[in-house]
């Protein structure tokens, strides 16, 4: 079984920063894409980035410049370094990977998700 375990979620002041890390263990041949959505209260869960496997990120026009994503393949591992956070980035966020086997289509995995409250 394969397991994405998120970490990082805090109350943060607008203006700050953190960074969220996601970390897949279990039976892993192969990760594909790798990427962070998020959900706030009362909203469809929407794309924040996404990385594939040696290749250029992907944002959401509204955490364009403010947002890096980032991935260590010998880890598992896919971060989300938040910076200028603004209220409206309050939200649940959660991890996502593309992951095989199953061979040979693979399927998404999540994470649990972690909350992310930016509040003064």
């Amino acid at each position: 079984q394969v397991q994405l375990v998120e970490s990082g979620g805090d109350l943060v002041q607008p203006g700050g920063s953190l960074r969220l890390s996601c970390a897949a263990s279990g039976s892993i041949d192969s990760i594909s894409d790798m990427g962070w959505y998020r959900q706030a209260p009362g909203k469809e869960r929407e794309l924040v980035a996404t990385i594939p496997n040696g290749g250029r990120p992907n944002y959401a026009a509204s955490v364009k410049g403010r947002f890096t994503v980032s991935r260590d393949n010998a880890k598992n591992t896919v971060f989300l370094q938040m910076n200028s956070l603004k209220p409206e980035d309050t939200a649940v966020y959660y991890c996502s990977a593309f992951i095989k086997p199953p061979w040979p289509t693979g399927r998404d995995y999540w994470g649990q998700g972690t909350q992310v409250t930016v509040s003064s």
